[in-house]
């Protein structure tokens, strides 16, 4: 599907979606149009209103039979809605049940079906889960999954569960009752114990208790970063349909399982059995006819006796001023891990080597590669990267122990060497990395963590941020390490590293320790409606920044994958605290003032290529989406980066 056709499934990104019109006592009211809605939404939207508050306003003015507006005297009562047509023009709220209550119970051991009322006698159980129970028809697990949105103001909660609902509470007392005993359930599902401030203490430990406790953490980082770029627009939608502009879309000649973006002249769609050459222009990229084989058949022959076996490569990885690619392919499907590379020469098309990972004569395996540093790639010298492996955080050469470029013809598989590194006892659960532009590394690991390690040692972190709970399965970083996003399934997290030491200078985490000046992280989702939309596969995958190396130049957008969707945030606004979306939120800032790129397949990759590709009147790089037999590149107006 090209961006002409699906600018208007962008609209998706407008928080005021999931508000619209009410059935009562099972019939269907219409409504005027409501001149706020009218400004927000496009001309093919049906206008409706955009609050449920609205909602009931009208149906009073309507004179509907209508219950009695009072608090009813039944402890937990709420009315519950269910939002339906999902993004069509007939898209609406309808009540669900005019009233009903809701509990938090705790699943038995073993049996999700047994459950316990919530109570002050709860017995504890290692193996049980608080769920969320609304009358007869909603029981779901509390975690991040259900995408929990609050309104403070309208004293109500949006989330998924087999569908949208919201929940709308009679007092803003019962409303802060409901949202402080989710978060405790959410806590206790998260970290196996209760949410007590004991405990918060011993999860995020004293320097980071302002991401348990938002509203007592020091934002002044986020507040003197916001000064140095002109403000935001207070509207929490600020992008409209024409944001975004297809250049054109390219047909690939295979299906295309990674994305090499290339700050030179070509970039690279890999696939199945090859490579596919594309050209880069200020637009976008388009094909160069030009496609590598690689097969037996197509390998240099000093690598011939190699043991090594071939598969569709996970990652491919630029080095050498672009003109070679090391392809990483998966031991086992399913699984990252491989014990070797293979070393491709762009300009012959031939496979030159195949290497081997050895540490002190062992074989040895890794998840993940990546250039020393966010130019690196650039470097006609380089000879060396960086690799992951679950407890090992290391750099490999391509040159012998003497600086001289081993001699590739005596050896049918030659073994890196283990330049630089640190193989730690156990109990990291390292998932994924990058480097900022000077060589630091930041690291996130399966519980959560976020680790940075200096460009000068990878023995011991210099900070280590707590995370939130959620596997940490791919993570970016701005070129001067000053911001870090971290990936989960079901959002993503924006942590500043910038710090002032005890002389007043201004650092980052890298460099030293960040003490307990640590600013609390703000998080990046997708409305409930949104994330119900984007279907079984609405896990957010590869957040990356837009793409610097440069001092001096700041990254401008922030792009993540979601199934079909490409989801595109303003830096500039997720930074700026005083934005509408923030308004009237409980914990952790959450930022949905995003725009959405709807494709008609699984998107592979989404990357905004170099900031040398952006051109006067569109000054950030083209944006390319990558689907298995397609690649599409877009132009973002003005408009988006304000």
């Amino acid at each position: 599907m090209g961006a002409s056709q699906s600018r208007e499934g962008l609209e998706l990104s407008d928080s005021d979606r999931e508000d619209g019109n009410e059935e009562t006592n099972k019939k269907e009211v219409k409504y005027e149009d409501v001149e706020e809605e009218l400004q927000r939404s496009s001309e093919r939207r049906q206008k409706t209103p955009s609050s449920v508050d609205e909602v009931e306003a009208k149906l009073r003015a309507l004179k509907l039979k209508y219950g009695s507006s009072q608090k009813p005297n039944i402890k937990n009562a709420v009315k519950l809605y269910l939002h339906v047509n999902g993004n069509t023009p007939k898209a609406k709220w309808i009540t669900s049940e005019n009233l009903t209550t809701y509990s938090f119970l705790k699943s038995c051991s073993g049996n999700d079906d047994e459950e316990e009322e919530d109570d002050d006698e709860e017995e504890e159980d290692d193996d049980s889960w608080w769920f969320l129970k609304v009358g007869s028809k909603i029981r779901v697990r509390v975690s991040s999954e259900t995408q929990l949105k609050t309104f403070g103001d309208q004293r109500r909660v949006d989330f998924v569960a087999q569908g949208v609902w919201a929940l709308k509470f009679f007092s803003d007392e019962d409303y802060k009752i409901f949202v402080e005993k989710f978060q405790a359930c959410l806590f206790e599902n998260t970290y196996g114990f209760e949410a007590t401030e004991a405990n918060k203490l011993k999860v995020y430990g004293k320097d980071f208790i302002g991401w348990a406790n938002p509203e007592v953490a020091d934002d002044s980082m986020w507040e003197d970063a916001e000064e140095s770029f002109s403000k935001s627009p207070n509207s929490a939608t600020p992008v409209r349909a024409n944001d975004l502009m297809e250049e054109f879309e390219e047909a690939a000649d295979d299906g295309i399982k990674s994305l090499a973006l290339g700050a030179l002249e070509n970039s690279f769609l890999v696939g199945d059995s090859g490579i596919q050459v594309v050209k880069n222009f200020s637009h976008g990229i388009q094909g160069k006819g030009i496609y590598v084989n690689i097969d037996n058949g197509n390998r240099d022959t000093r690598g011939a006796g190699s043991s090594l076996a071939y598969s569709t490569p996970k990652k491919a990885l630029l080095m050498k001023a672009e003109t070679n690619m090391l392809l990483m392919s998966p031991i086992n499907e399913g699984r990252p891990h491989t014990s070797g590379l293979h070393q491709l020469d762009i300009e012959t098309g031939k496979i030159v080597t195949e290497w081997k990972f050895g540490k002190d004569g062992v074989d040895i395996s890794m998840r993940d590669i990546t250039n020393d540093s966010k130019g690196a790639q650039l470097d006609p010298s380089g000879s060396t990267f960086l690799g992951l492996d679950d407890n090992r955080l290391c750099r490999w050469d391509m040159r012998d122990r003497n600086g001289m470029v081993q001699n590739l013809a005596t050896s049918s598989a030659p073994v890196l060497n283990w330049a630089q590194g640190h193989q730690f006892s156990r109990g990291t659960n390292f998932q994924c990395f990058a480097t900022t532009g000077d060589g630091s590394i930041v690291v996130g690991s399966l519980d959560g963590k976020i680790r940075l390690y200096s460009v000068n040692s990878m023995r011991q972190a210099k900070t280590a941020f707590p995370g939130l709970g959620s596997p940490i399965t791919h993570v970016d970083v701005t070129y001067d390490g000053k911001w870090i996003l971290g990936t989960t399934d079901s959002y993503l997290i924006l942590i500043c590293a910038i710090f002032t030491d005890k002389d007043g200078k201004t650092k980052t985490g890298f460099s030293g320790r960040m003490g307990n000046r640590i600013s609390a992280p703000r998080l990046l989702k997708l409305t409930p409606l949104d994330s119900h939309l984007a279907g079984v596969d609405n896990k957010f995958r590869n957040a990356q920044f837009s793409w610097v190396t440069e001092d001096g130049k700041q990254e401008r957008h922030l792009v993540a994958t979601v199934g079909k969707f490409s989801v595109i945030w303003n830096f500039q606004q997720v930074k700026n605290g005083t934005h509408d979306c923030y308004r009237h939120q409980e914990g952790l800032k959450s930022c949905y003032c995003y725009k959405i790129v709807l494709k008609d397949d699984s998107i592979v990759d989404s990357r905004f290529m170099h900031e040398k590709f952006a051109v006067t009147d569109l000054p950030e790089a083209p944006l390319v989406i990558a689907t298995p037999m397609k690649v599409s590149s877009l132009s973002i107006s003005s408009r988006l980066r304000d």
